[in-house]
């Protein structure tokens, strides 16, 4: 039997997994359609992973009739080693934090490579750490406190019930007369939006992974990518795209108009470098 490839602790920020507590765990498969040109899979498809895994998660719980109903206003990705097919992977979800209204949801995504035609190179098992902010809505859309019966699950997977939010990303846009890259519209399709006429999340990720491309030594290395989600996008909205790169980090501004046509940020995204462990 293969011994088990150690997991290092996760970056400053992401809370370990409590001893003992319960979590879900999932089998998958990394698909063609989630990896770039060199096999690795794409931030939107991490997006897309832990969506999948949010739904076959709530699935199983006992309060998936009481508290279905659930928004995403952050997600930080932490590639560690990267997943590029082929490959299976498992997922383990837990709560990390709560409060009463909203958690975080921790996910961690380890994957064991293999090989093909296409890919015949060995590769070390990958390993991706998420976390998720997530608030728990009525069907308005409208914040609402978790049942009993949902909070007291979530809650003993974790001794943080005091969780509040605290924005990572700079919310506000720069003018654009101040820096060097110009604006990018970003031309979004029908497909990208889902049953609420809401921007899906894995379709913000993709306009990253545009960016990404010009930017190679930020995705080499161990790196962290944060979005947060601050206005929805609805169809018929043009988004524009506002860049700056710094050192070893990369700041995009998601702007849309308002009624009166001046733009407005929906959301921001950063792609850093973290740090080397050994």
């Amino acid at each position: 039997m293969k011994a088990p490839t150690p997991v290092p602790p996760p970056f400053e920020g992401l809370s370990e997994r409590k001893e003992g507590a319960r979590y879900f765990e999932g089998e998958y498969r990394v698909r063609t359609g989630d990896v770039d040109q060199e096999m690795r899979v794409r931030l939107d498809a991490v997006a897309r992973y832990l969506q999948d895994v949010a739904n076959d998660n709530i699935e199983v719980t006992e309060f998936r009739d009481t508290d279905p109903f659930w928004i995403v206003r952050r997600t930080i990705i932490d590639v560690i080693r990267p997943i590029s097919w082929p490959a299976g992977f498992t997922a383990q979800r837990w709560c990390g934090a709560l409060s009463t209204r909203w958690t975080n949801m921790r996910v961690r995504l380890q994957a064991d490579h293999e090989t093909n035609r296409f890919n015949p190179d060995q590769r070390e098992p990958g390993l991706i750490e998420t976390e998720a902010f997530w608030i728990n809505v009525n069907e308005q859309g409208m914040p609402s406190r978790l049942t009993d019966d949902a909070f007291e699950m979530l809650s003993a997977m974790t001794d943080e019930h005091r969780l509040r939010w605290k924005s990572m990303n700079p919310d506000k846009a720069p003018a654009a007369d101040d820096i060097e890259l110009p604006d990018r519209p970003h031309v979004l399709r029908i497909t990208d939006f889902d049953p609420f006429k809401h921007l899906n999340n894995a379709a913000y990720l993709e306009a990253v992974e545009d960016e990404l491309v010009d930017h190679p030594d930020l995705v080499d290395v161990p790196h962290r990518a944060v979005i947060e989600y601050l206005r929805p996008i609805v169809p018929g909205t043009p988004l524009t795209l506002r860049r700056v790169r710094e050192a070893d980090r990369l700041l995009i501004w998601m702007l849309i108009p308002d009624d009166a046509g001046e733009l407005q940020v929906a959301a921001t995204v950063s792609v850093s470098k973290l740090p080397v462990t050994a």
